[in-house]
């Protein structure tokens, strides 16, 4: 439980992840973006056209890990994030989510998604060196 409360703490800190697709091959490919987060499921809100590569990419192999990570170059503070889950199209509530994290996107046309996470991983050398710390569904 302390676990999970940390992570949430992590992720409601930041506001981009890496995103990382694959075909049904596997040659992979990423991409950056805003999110905002559904504590409650553990899903990362994003918006993305179908028309992008990586778009086209997680419908034909929904399937996708990503990463959250703080920039530092001193060692005791390095912080970051991997996940893997499914990506789906977004559900009720996923749109007053993302809003509420980036309200000037209401004048945009927005295409959102949402990163359903079966595995966190945070490490945290704030906690001890290469400390970390495991969500899964």
């Amino acid at each position: 439980m302390e676990n999970d409360k940390k992570i949430d703490q992590f992720i409601s800190k930041h506001h981009v992840l890496t995103l990382a697709t694959a075909t049904v091959d596997g040659s992979p490919y990423c991409c950056n973006a805003f999110y905002a987060y559904s504590k409650n499921d553990k899903a990362f809100i994003f918006t993305t056209d179908t028309s992008t590569h990586h778009g086209q990419m997680m419908q034909v192999n929904n399937r996708v890990a990503a990463s959250v990570v703080l920039e530092t170059r001193i060692v005791g503070k390095v912080q970051g994030l991997q996940i893997t889950g499914i990506v789906k199209p977004a559900i009720e509530g996923d749109k007053a989510t993302y809003l509420k994290r980036f309200p000037y996107a209401a004048v945009a046309e927005l295409n959102l998604w949402r990163l359903e996470s079966d595995f966190l991983k945070l490490t945290d050398n704030t906690l001890g060196f290469g400390k970390k710390l495991i969500w899964q569904r």
